[in-house]
């Protein structure tokens, strides 16, 4: 298992969020974590990447214990990408050196080698023919896919997607699925928070629902919608109206 996740709670004040989580993660495996508003999942996420310290519970990646309180969170980002929902990327800086910024500040890169490294990335997301362009050129759905590059100009082992096509209109969120499932067929182990349940029936290779801060079902996807054998998983697959009845 490339990340094993065993007990983890994560409360803030008083208030619990995660209670008890545990989750494993194939390498070269893409799961979709799915779920209501404020069910955890950004919250699970953000501990995996050390964005959050979790109140207890263990993280485990590649076989070493990351959510210990001497490991170093710099070192847990350069193999763990993340995309949030909001782009996040430096106005002022062309697009090109925003995805340079990463390996010049951290993998402390030469200028001409992250370059080299963020050009190939944005050839990757389509979007090597704007370099030079600054962001507020760009419209919501490219941008998106410039905070992709970034995050792969790391070169990490897995990504974590934090509902990336929510802040998007409707007519820009395919480009950015579909570089997500570029990177799932190229083989990139992905954890990906999202209500595209298309996007989940196609790519992933298990479902996981969060609710009240536990899981309450994990499934591969067809099995979660054509069958799902919770109560609340029901429930919440009735809001999609695509999916086959009697769900």
């Amino acid at each position: 298992m490339l990340l094993e996740i065993s007990g983890l709670t994560k409360k803030f004040g008083d208030t619990p969020v995660l209670k008890g989580v545990d989750l494993s993660i194939e390498e070269g495996s893409v799961v979709c974590l799915v779920g209501s508003s404020g069910s955890g999942k950004s919250t699970l996420l953000r501990c995996i990447n050390l964005l959050e310290t979790p109140t207890a519970g263990n993280i485990v990646f590649d076989g070493k214990l990351i959510s210990a309180p001497d490991v170093p969170a710099y070192s847990v980002r350069r193999q763990i990408g993340m995309v949030f929902q909001h782009f996040n990327l430096f106005p002022h800086m062309t697009v090109v050196r925003n995805v340079m910024e990463g390996p010049l500040a951290v993998l402390k890169l030469s200028t001409i080698e992250a370059r080299r490294i963020a050009m190939e990335q944005l050839q990757k997301v389509g979007l090597d023919d704007r370099a030079d362009d600054k962001p507020t050129s760009l419209s919501g759905g490219q941008r998106q896919r410039v905070a992709i590059a970034r995050a792969l100009a790391m070169r990490p082992r897995l990504m974590l997607f934090d509902e990336p096509t929510s802040a998007l209109d409707p007519e820009l969120v395919g480009e950015v699925l579909n570089v997500m499932k570029a990177l799932a067929d190229e083989g990139m182990t992905m954890i990906a928070v999202t209500h595209e349940m298309s996007f989940a029936a196609r790519v992933a290779n298990k479902m996981v629902m969060l609710d009240k801060g536990r899981i309450v079902e994990e499934a591969a996807p067809h099995d979660f919608l054509s069958n799902p054998k919770t109560e609340r998983a029901k429930a919440f697959l009735r809001h999609f109206e695509w999916l086959p009845s009697p769900i």
